[in-house]
């Protein structure tokens, strides 16, 4: 973990010209499918912002009217119900908007979260070795929550200002056309300046959210790698990476917020200036006659109504700039194929025998750095090949690509004679059962994360499935049994009580093809001896790859491959190979060697040798 000098500087990908007419495109598209309620909110807005608009004209009425000459003080209580009515209507319709559109907005979100995790689910696994889960993360919960302001109050207030400025501004013209003149060439010059504001502002916040989800991915790996950062008592140095990354963080926030605030400001002083132009011109006017106290009071309030929304738009347009941010990196994330969309076309498998032979086949994660050289092999339909090689000679790889995790660069993997590149994954996934070496176990109970593959297992049939795993008596001695919580990733259980379960789990897939990569590594001797016993039963009809560490548990596969520098170096069973005096034995007698050294000479310092990938 120390390699990495902070998460908040990742590095940075080649600029993507921004198609913004794309993103306009998606957010047509978003508000066009909830079109229904936000017609509604419009309409309510309009009535709500309306009946505003019964305040001023009722304080004009009451000063020229109602106690001008003659008084007419008979239409004071009319008056004051008919104020009273439009302050309940718009509470009312108030009220309304943000029951119908702000429900709409969270709905909006939740459709938005499930489809873009539904995506990112069904992305290649080659996507998720160079992509941090944080960021994931981060583009699924946070940027879809940005939306909001696309279906939600956000667009109705936006349209909602501009019917109140745009009104106001027209009662205005009415009133005083060359005071209102004036008004409106500040208020244009103050457009502009929102324009150009805005126009800096967004991609500070589409900065921020990449910065937000590289410092949420690293503090999600500091988490979950807890245990190894305590252990080698680097707290410290995991907080001042943390602190690092979110000061980057403050100093994007700190910019904004100064933009922010520099465009209300602006905002302040536009409508400074709009109070000297009134007291100036329409001073003059009610002097000369041709303005009344009445149309002064109603200027006042319009002019007032006129500034709230600028004001409340220059917030609102901040939010719906974020939201458009948002929005970019979601069409990012949107625009990586997934293996569906790749399996399209392609042929069902339908049910299969379980041959699986790889024709020269090279693959290299880096270019120029080959990991497979011209791997040829066949694994007939219910044996068992067994891969074994010192480290980094390919062997998890080459089990990679029998899961289709990744893909050869050349030739090809057959499955039943098919080209896996020409079948659908999800026909050829539904084969596979796996235990890895790292063995992951979902938050919940034993019983959910045997059952994974079919949770419409009964419990019969996972305690079945637990017996022949060895993994009954230790889950029947938990007080909860079989519905005792694991915690995540299987904490509360040890290293071989999770390896047993995940055993169990792919006994219970009732696969044709079996991957097991050091599936009894964490295991005592004793349980070893027994799950070893339970896999010949588990491999019949199998096909099945296994990666060993210990040569002594692979002698009766059907096939053992030596790889060596991504090449197979021998093949052939346990007996042959030992005769040939090659690599194999070599790796089977350093194996013995050390084995009987750290038994008869404990106490000298003799390494291991290691046969993992």
């Amino acid at each position: 973990m120390s390699d990495v000098a902070s998460p908040a500087k990742a590095p940075k990908p080649a600029k993507k010209a921004k198609n913004m007419s794309a993103t306009w495109r998606d957010a047509r598209a978003l508000m066009w499918t909830h079109r229904k309620k936000l017609a509604v909110g419009f309409v309510l807005m309009v009535i709500s912002r309306l009946s505003g608009f019964v305040l001023p004209a009722g304080s004009k009425y009451l000063i020229d009217t109602i106690l001008g000459e003659p008084k007419r003080m008979e239409m004071l209580v009319p008056l004051a119900l008919a104020v009273g009515a439009a302050a309940i209507v718009g509470a009312i319709t108030t009220y309304s908007i943000s029951q119908i559109v702000s429900v709409t907005a969270q709905g909006a979100i939740m459709d938005m979260r499930r489809r873009v995790q539904a995506h990112v689910t069904r992305l290649p696994i080659s996507f998720f070795d160079s992509t941090k889960t944080g960021v994931l993360i981060s583009r699924i919960m946070t940027d879809a929550e940005g939306i909001r302001n696309l279906v939600g109050t956000g667009i109705v207030q936006l349209v909602g200002g501009v019917f109140t400025a745009v009104f106001a501004l027209s009662a205005l013209f009415y009133i005083n056309w060359l005071l209102t003149s004036m008004t409106l060439a500040l208020l244009t010059v103050f457009g502009i300046g929102m324009g150009m504001a805005f126009k800096r502002l967004r991609p500070l916040f589409r900065e921020r959210g990449e910065i937000n989800s590289q410092v949420t991915g690293r503090l999600s790996e500091t988490l979950s790698g807890i245990r190894i950062v305590k252990a080698y008592g680097v707290e410290s140095r995991e907080q001042g990476v943390f602190a690092k990354g979110v000061d980057e963080l403050f100093q994007n926030v700190k910019k904004s917020i100064t933009g922010v605030a520099a465009i209300s400001t602006f905002a302040g002083l536009v409508i400074g200036g709009v109070g000297i132009m009134m007291i100036l011109v329409g001073g003059k006017a009610i002097a000369g006659g041709s303005m009344t106290l009445g149309d002064f009071i109603l200027y006042i309030f319009l002019i007032g109504l006129l500034a709230a929304p600028i004001i409340q738009m220059a917030s609102i347009g901040t939010q719906i700039s974020e939201a458009f941010a948002g929005l970019d990196r979601i069409r990012d994330l949107m625009s990586n194929p997934t293996e569906d969309e790749e399996d399209e076309e392609k042929a069902s498998l339908g049910t299969i025998e379980g041959d699986i032979t790889l024709d020269d086949v090279h693959f290299s994660y880096e270019e120029d750095v080959p990991v497979l050289k011209g791997v040829s092999l066949t694994a007939k339909a219910g044996t068992t090949t067994a891969l074994v090689g010192s480290s980094g000679s390919g062997k998890s790889t080459l089990v990679s690509l029998v899961m289709a995790f990744n893909r050869p660069n050349s030739g090809r993997i057959l499955v039943d004679g098919k080209d896996l590149m020409e079948i659908k994954l999800n026909d050829f996934r539904a084969n596979l059962g796996v235990v890895l070496q790292e063995n992951f176990l979902f938050d919940g109970t034993i019983a959910d994360n045997i059952r994974f593959a079919r949770p419409d297992s009964t419990i019969e049939e996972v305690e079945r499935v637990a017996k022949l795993a060895h993994c009954h008596d230790f889950i029947s001695d938990f007080p909860q049994g079989y519905e005792t919580v694991v915690g995540e990733r299987g904490v509360k259980l040890s290293g071989g009580q999770r390896q047993r379960v995940a055993i169990a789990r792919a006994i219970l897939a009732n696969p044709r093809i079996l991957i097991l990569d050091e599936a009894t590594s964490s295991l005592d001797s004793e349980s070893e001896s027994l799950i070893q016993a339970g896999f010949a039963s588990l491999r019949q009809g199998r096909t099945t790859f296994v990666i060993a560490h210990r040569l002594s548990t692979i002698r009766s596969a059907d096939q053992i491959i030596v790889l060596e520098g991504g090449e197979i170096a021998e093949a052939g069973k346990h007996a042959e190979l030992m005769a040939n005096n090659g690599r194999y034995k070599d790796l089977h007698d350093q194996q013995y060697a050390w084995e009987e050294n750290l038994f008869v000479n404990p106490g000298e310092d003799y390494l291991p040798p290691t046969t993992e990938s």
